[in-house]
C-alpha cells in the first residue's frame, strides 16, 4: 500500500511538472531523446553503468544535445565542446547554476563550492578560493608541493605494493598543508578516513538514477523504518561525518592563531586578510562560516580528482612502457641523475608535459562533470530548454572524439606535441575542469600537483606489469569504475626504483627531511 501511495504521489507530481512545462513551450520540442514511457518517463533509461559511454552513443542517433524525462524533470545531456560553450560558456547567467540533489542536500553538503547555488552562496566562496589559487599565486604552494611528491617517493620505495594508499595519501597530506596547515598522519589518519566514507555516499548517490529520493523528493520526509527508506540513514551517516569534516581542521586553525602559533595556510591567510569583517554580529558570522566552506571544499573537491588522475598514471605506465621510456630519456637529458625534477625544468620538458595532458583526456576523473542547472527558460537552436533543467556536459564524450584526437582509445602524448616538440595549446582539455563560470578554481594547483608527481616518479621509479608465482606477466584490464569520480578499478603492477642512484636520492631527501 505504502508503494502505491508512493507511486501516486509521483505521478501527480510528474503530471502537474509536465503540465506547467508544456504550457511555457510555445509548441518548441525539447532536444530529442529516448522515447519516454508516458508518466514515468526515461526514468528506467538512465544508464547506471558508465552514463557517459550510453550517452556518447546515444549521440550518434539524436545528436550533440540530447534530452531525458524522469517523472517530468528533464535532464539535457550535451556530447560537442561547441554546443556546452554555447549553452554553458556564452550563456553562464542561465546556466550556471547546480541542481537541487535531495540526498546531497540531507548530507548536509550545501558547503561544497562545486554544489553551491548561484550567485548565492557561490560568489563569496568562489572569490576567496580565486584570491589565493589564481595562476599568479601558484608560486606560495611549490614548496608545499616539492615536499609531498618527495615523501610520496619514499614510502613508494618502501612499500611499492601500496601506492593506491600512498597516492592518496599525498594528495591529501599536500591539501589539507594548503588548506589549514595541518599534517595528516602517515597512516590510519581519522581526518583522511572520515572523508573518504562520505565521498563514497556521496558519489555513489549523486547520478541520475543513483538514489530514489533524487526522484521523488517527497520521500525525504517519510520515516527511515517504512520500506525503501534505507537512503535516510545513508544521508544522516553522511551528515555527521561532514560536520566534523568541515569544523574539526577550521577549529584548529583558530585554536592556533589565538596560540599565535598559525603558519601560513588558505584559512588562517583569509581569516587575517577578513579580519575587518570578522566582528560580532550576523556580517562576522556569515563571512567566517564561508572562509570555513571554502576551505573544507578544498580537501572534499581535489582529493578524489586529482587522486583518481594519478592512479591512472600508474595504470598507464603499465601498460604503455614505451611511453615511460621517452619520459624517461627527456628527464635523463634535460634534468640528469644528480638530481630530482624541479619546477624551474617545467618548460624543458614538453614530453612530461604531454604525458600530463594525456592523462587528463584519456579518462577524466569527472567524465560528465558536475551537472548545471538552469535558471530560466532558454532556447536553442530551435529546442526549448526549460527553467530547471539538468544539464550534464559529457566531458568523455569530446575528449574521445575520433575527429578530434584519432584513435582516442590509446594513450598517446605526441598528440600533444607539434612537429618541434612543443606543447601543442589545446583548449579543449581545459572541458575536463568544467565550463563557464563553474570551471574548477583550483584546476591551476591540480595541473602543477600532477606534473610534480608525474616527473617524480618517472625520474626514479619504472613501472611495469606485475607477474605471478610463474614469473608470467600478470594482464591489466584498462577500466573505471562508475559513478560522479570515475577512478580505475584495482589493478596490480610492479614498482621497482630506477637504479641505486634514485635510491640514494630519495634517502637522502627523506634524512634530510627529518632534520628540518
Amino acid at each position: 500500500m505504502l508503494l502505491l501511495d508512493f507511486l501516486a504521489l509521483g505521478v501527480a507530481f510528474a503530471l502537474a511538472t509536465a503540465y506547467l512545462t508544456k504550457r511555457r513551450r510555445r509548441g518548441l520540442p525539447l532536444p530529442p531523446g529516448p522515447k519516454p514511457l508516458p508518466l514515468v518517463g526515461n526514468l528506467f533509461d538512465f544508464p547506471t553503468q558508465k552514463p557517459w559511454v550510453t550517452y556518447d552513443k546515444w549521440g550518434k542517433t539524436y545528436g550533440d544535445i540530447l534530452s531525458l524525462n524522469a517523472l517530468g524533470n528533464t535532464i539535457v545531456v550535451v556530447n560537442s565542446a561547441h554546443v556546452a560553450r554555447e549553452l554553458l560558456d556564452k550563456r553562464g547567467t542561465v546556466y550556471s547554476d547546480r541542481p537541487t540533489v535531495p540526498f546531497l542536500d540531507m548530507m548536509g553538503m550545501d558547503f561544497h563550492l562545486a554544489l553551491a547555488h548561484y550567485p548565492h552562496p557561490w560568489r563569496v566562496r568562489r572569490k576567496l578560493i580565486d584570491r589565493s589559487f589564481r595562476h599568479s599565486a601558484m608560486l606560495q604552494y611549490r614548496g608545499v608541493q616539492t615536499t609531498k611528491s618527495h615523501q610520496f617517493l619514499k614510502q613508494l620505495l618502501d612499500s611499492p605494493e601500496a601506492f593506491p594508499s600512498h597516492i592518496t595519501h599525498c594528495i591529501g597530506s599536500m591539501l589539507m598543508t594548503i588548506a589549514y596547515d595541518y599534517e595528516i598522519k602517515e597512516s590510519n589518519d581519522h581526518y583522511m578516513a572520515i572523508n573518504d566514507e562520505a565521498t563514497r555516499i556521496a558519489t555513489e548517490s549523486f547520478l541520475p538514477g543513483a538514489a530514489i529520493v533524487n526522484n521523488l523528493p517527497f520521500l525525504k520526509h517519510f520515516p527511515g523504518w517504512l520500506p525503501g527508506m534505507g537512503f535516510k540513514a545513508r544521508a544522516e551517516r553522511g551528515c555527521e561525518l561532514y560536520k566534523e569534516i568541515v569544523n574539526m581542521p577550521f577549529a584548529h586553525v583558530k585554536l592556533q592563531m589565538r596560540n599565535g602559533t598559525a603558519r601560513p595556510s588558505f584559512t588562517a591567510d583569509n581569516l587575517t586578510a577578513y579580519q575587518a569583517l570578522l566582528g560580532p554580529g550576523d556580517q562576522g558570522i556569515h563571512m567566517e562560516t564561508e572562509i570555513k566552506n571554502a576551505a573544507a571544499t578544498l580537501y572534499a573537491a581535489g582529493i578524489d580528482t586529482t587522486g583518481t588522475t594519478v592512479n591512472t598514471f600508474f595504470l598507464m605506465l603499465a601498460s604503455y612502457p614505451d611511453v615511460q621510456l621517452k619520459a624517461q630519456a627527456e628527464l635523463d637529458a634535460v634534468v640528469g641523475r644528480d638530481r630530482l625534477p624541479d619546477w624551474e625544468d617545467h618548460d624543458q620538458l614538453p614530453y612530461i608535459e604531454a604525458v600530463c595532458k594525456e592523462l587528463m583526456r584519456w579518462q577524466p576523473a569527472t567524465p560528465l562533470g558536475v551537472a548545471h542547472a538552469t535558471t530560466e527558460d532558454d532556447v536553442y537552436e530551435g529546442y526549448f530548454i526549460p527553467k530547471g533543467t539538468i544539464v550534464f556536459a559529457n566531458t568523455w564524450a569530446m575528449l574521445q572524439d575520433p575527429s578530434v584526437y584519432p584513435s582516442p582509445q590509446t594513450f598517446n602524448p605526441d598528440r600533444h606535441l607539434d612537429s618541434e616538440g612543443q606543447v601543442i595549446d589545446d583548449p579543449l582539455l581545459s572541458s575536463a575542469f568544467g565550463f563557464g563560470r563553474r570551471v574548477c578554481p583550483g584546476r591551476h594547483v591540480a595541473e602543477s600537483t600532477l606534473w610534480f608527481l608525474v616527473a617524480s616518479v618517472l625520474a626514479t621509479f619504472n613501472v611495469s606489469k606485475a607477474v605471478d608465482d610463474l614469473g608470467q606477466e600478470i594482464p591489466i584490464e584498462v577500466d573505471f569504475s562508475d559513478g560522479l569520480v570515475s577512478m580505475p578499478k584495482p589493478f596490480k603492477c610492479s614498482i621497482a626504483v630506477r637504479d641505486d642512484l634514485a635510491r640514494q636520492h630519495i634517502q637522502a631527501i627523506a634524512i634530510a627531511a627529518k632534520k628540518a
